[in-house]
C-alpha cells in the first residue's frame, strides 16, 4: 500500500481521539487520527510523525499516518491493514491450513456482523476472515488490543460459531511495524478477548500474524510472526 507524498512533523497533543495537534516547521496544524486506539506509548509530545495532506476543505488539513518510536516506524492508519492483507492475498499469498484463497470479496455481511474479507473455501463453502491491525509493542512483543474491544470480541465469537458450522474462518493480525519477535493477545487489557482468541483457535478458526515493512509513505506485508496464546 503506497500513500501520496507525506511530510514530517512533530506531535504536540491529542485533544480528542480523532484529532492530533502537530507542528510542521513553525506552523501548528490539525491532523485527523485514523485510529481510535489509545496509542499512549506512541503519541507522546515531541514524537516525530508523518502526515498525509488532506483534500481542500476538510476540517483537518492532514491525516496522521505514522509515528517514530525509537528505531521503529509504526504505521497507525487503522484502514491500512485490511487493504494490505487483501493486496497480499490477491497477489497469491498462501496461508498454512487454507492455502491460496480464491473468490476474494471485501466487507462481507453475515447476520449482524460484517467481516473484512470473504473467500471461497473447499467445495465452494463461503469463508470469512477478519483483519486486525496491531500497533502496541512492548520489548519486541506485539499485543492486541491496546484498549478493550467489544467489536473485536464479538467477531471472535461469531467466527468460532461459523467454524463450528463448517465454514473456513480466520483472524489475521497485521503488526504495523517491523522487528517484533512474537504476538500475544493483550490479556491484561482485555482478558475476555484473550480467552476468546484461545477458544477460537480450539474451535477451528485459523490464526495468522505478520509483521509489516513500513516507510513514511507505504506499508507492505513482511514475514510471519509466531503467535503465543
Amino acid at each position: 500500500m503506497i500513500y501520496p507524498p507525506t511530510c514530517p512533523a512533530i506531535f504536540l497533543s491529542r485533544p480528542n481521539r480523532f484529532v492530533a495537534i502537530c507542528r510542521i516547521g513553525q506552523r501548528t496544524v490539525r491532523a485527523h487520527v485514523r485510529n481510535t486506539g489509545r496509542l499512549g506509548e506512541l503519541l507522546l509530545p515531541g514524537a516525530e510523525v508523518w502526515l498525509l495532506p488532506a483534500a481542500p476543505g476538510r476540517k483537518t488539513a492532514y491525516t496522521l499516518i505514522a509515528v517514530q518510536k525509537g528505531e521503529r516506524l509504526v504505521n497507525i492508519d487503522s484502514q491500512a491493514p485490511n487493504r494490505v492483507v487483501y493486496e497480499a492475498l490477491e497477489g497469491g499469498l498462501e496461508l498454512t491450513g487454507l492455502g491460496r484463497l480464491s473468490g476474494l470479496r471485501r466487507e462481507i455481511r453475515v447476520g449482524n456482523s460484517r467481516f473484512d474479507i470473504g473467500f471461497d473455501g473447499p467445495g465452494g463453502q463461503p469463508g470469512y476472515k477478519e483483519v486486525k491491525g496491531v500497533t502496541l509493542e512492548q520489548e519486541g512483543l506485539a499485543l492486541f488490543p491496546d484498549a478493550p474491544t467489544q467489536r473485536g470480541l464479538r467477531h471472535l465469537q461469531e467466527l468460532t460459531e461459523l467454524a463450528a458450522k463448517g465454514h473456513p474462518t480466520a483472524v489475521f493480525f497485521l503488526v504495523q511495524m517491523e522487528d517484533v519477535r512474537s504476538f500475544s493477545p493483550n490479556a491484561r487489557t482485555h482478558p475476555a478477548f484473550a480467552e476468546a482468541l484461545r477458544a477460537a483457535k480450539e474451535g477451528g478458526v485459523h490464526l495468522y500474524c505478520y509483521r509489516s515493512h513500513v516507510t513514511p509513505r507505504s506499508i507492505t506485508l513482511a514475514q510471519p510472526v509466531p503467535i503465543a496464546l
